[in-house]
């Protein structure tokens, strides 16, 4: 099975300015809004917020580590257009029944049918539930009240602004969910830089990638 790695934050504090560091590197993106990426560089890959179109570049990217960014649209994008055409009653519980049905079926396709050696980042924004925990953000009440979409994640970071610059966060603070394998990092806050966190997860897991492995004098 793949590993799945969640990584939540709000807007504009460093998700997808991550990514800077993987460029030229082994990895694929899998862009689910079409917008220009915060830095200079390409990561090759495809622009797409259809499902099977996803599986399909999972399935098939070349890379070892694959990255869908702003992943939440794909549950927003199919609200949106859907919604408004779904009427009341039944219909409107099936529109969420199928939200949660799609993106649980994402998860369970990366754990279960993604190869073994590869890492699948799924990027999205942080929403507050109504105790205050901050959480990924989704639509309607199913993923959270009966999936816990965390719960399907060994490893959830958290993007936060650090007064002069972004961070990871590896661990909860007792609001926030944020999570990950005891000696895996070594610090609760970490550089926000997705090529190194891909380096820690495949050295603590022995998978190793020489295409991503940092120069020594890095």
């Amino acid at each position: 099975m793949a590993i799945p790695v969640l990584i939540i934050g709000k807007s504009g504090s460093g998700k997808s300015a991550s990514m800077k560091g993987c460029v030229g590197k082994d990895f694929n993106l899998i862009r689910v809004l079409n917008k220009p990426l915060p830095f200079r560089g390409k990561i090759n890959g495809w622009v797409t917020d259809d499902y099977q179109t996803v599986f399909k570049a999972l399935r098939c990217a070349p890379a070892k580590s694959i990255v869908i960014d702003d992943a939440g649209y794909l549950i927003t994008n199919y609200f949106m257009r859907n919604h408004s055409v779904k009427g009341k009653g039944n219909d409107v519980f099936g529109l969420y029944n199928t939200l949660g049905d799609n993106f649980w079926n994402l998860i369970e396709y990366i754990i279960n049918q993604v190869p073994a050696d590869k890492i699948v980042y799924v990027i999205m924004h942080e929403d507050v539930d109504d105790a205050g925990n901050i959480k990924a953000k989704t639509i309607g009440k199913l993923l959270d009240e009966k999936i816990c979409l965390e719960g399907m994640f060994t490893i959830v970071l958290r993007c936060v602004n650090n007064l002069t610059e972004h961070k990871f966060l590896t661990q909860s603070d007792g609001t926030a969910i944020s999570k990950s394998p005891e000696g895996m990092f070594e610090d609760i806050e970490i550089p926000n830089d997705l090529l190194y966190v891909d380096n820690k997860i495949r050295e603590y897991y022995e998978i190793p990638n020489e295409k991503n492995k940092e120069s020594e004098e890095k």
